[in-house]
């Protein structure tokens, strides 16, 4: 029997890097064969402030139109050049409670989020990626603005023993450009070094050792190898001679890193079928 399609999750703001954002998630769900929900959602205090119950209802009457033509603009472009359908919808409401009401609704296998690319990115940025970080256990993926390109292979790293082995990550695989690059941090280690080149020369491994820079060593070595989509382990727990990816160092990744970042969920990129 054929396993069902992932459903993707876009969560969006509508602003200038949506574009970006879907792209890339067009790129994922060619990769791991999936659906895209694009869902946003409208602050009813950004649209009707101190205004008569008649000229209320009009200006929610012209954001709906306003805000439909905006995610068709969106969507339209990228569903037609890469032949996939992107379902859309949108609503007003307390953005919190209508995201968490629309995970609970969909029961989506991966959600995608935007980076915050300035402090005046409030409605959906930092606050609502660590919202959905702390109340989703499953995949999400950090879309950076060097969008991923649709139907071409990922220079991909792992972060933190990503279990190679699931279905979710043999398919990214499939479409990255070898080798692999896997970096993991330790209690002890002299320097930063590069080890284990595997047998059949497809993943390169690098060390690091745990202190202050660890973020910014991590961010040049990416740099160098070209990586555009980093796979970090965040439920793994710590062992002897390793440090698991705390909820700290998955903040300062989010906002240092500039790449797309895919968060693994409690069973480490398993995706439900």
């Amino acid at each position: 029997m054929k396993n069902k399609k992932s459903k993707i999750l876009v969560l969006s703001d509508l602003k200038e890097s949506t574009r970006n954002v879907l792209k890339s998630s067009v790129s994922l769900a060619k990769m791991v064969d999936g659906d895209i929900d694009f869902f946003h959602v409208i602050k009813p205090t950004d649209v009707v402030e101190k205004e008569s119950q008649l000229s209320a209802f009009r200006t929610i009457n012209e954001q709906h139109s306003a805000t439909k033509k905006d995610i068709q603009n969106f969507v339209n472009p990228l569903s037609e050049a890469y032949g996939i359908d992107i379902n859309y919808s949108y609503t007003f409401g307390n953005v919190k409670n209508e995201i968490r009401e629309h995970i609970a609704n969909n029961k989506p296998d991966i959600i995608v989020l935007g980076k915050r690319t300035s402090k005046t990115f409030k409605v959906m940025g930092d606050s609502i990626t660590q919202f959905v970080l702390k109340e989703y256990d499953g995949v999400i993926m950090i879309a950076s603005d060097n969008a991923l390109e649709p139907n071409k292979n990922l220079s991909l790293g792992f972060f933190n023993d990503i279990d190679e082995s699931s279905e979710f990550v043999e398919n990214l695989i499939k479409h990255t450009e070898a080798p692999v690059k896997s970096f993991k941090i330790r209690k002890k280690s002299d320097a930063l070094k590069e080890a284990n080149i595997s047998d059949d020369k497809k993943t390169i491994e690098f060390v690091f050792e745990k202190n202050d820079n660890t973020i910014m060593n991590l961010s040049n070595y990416l740099s160098k190898n070209n990586i555009n989509l980093l796979c970090i382990n965040r439920g793994k727990k710590k062992t002897a001679n390793k440090l698991s990816f705390m909820s700290s160092d998955i903040k300062e990744a989010i906002n240092k890193l500039d790449v797309s970042l895919l968060l693994s969920g409690g069973q480490n990129f398993s995706i439900q079928q």
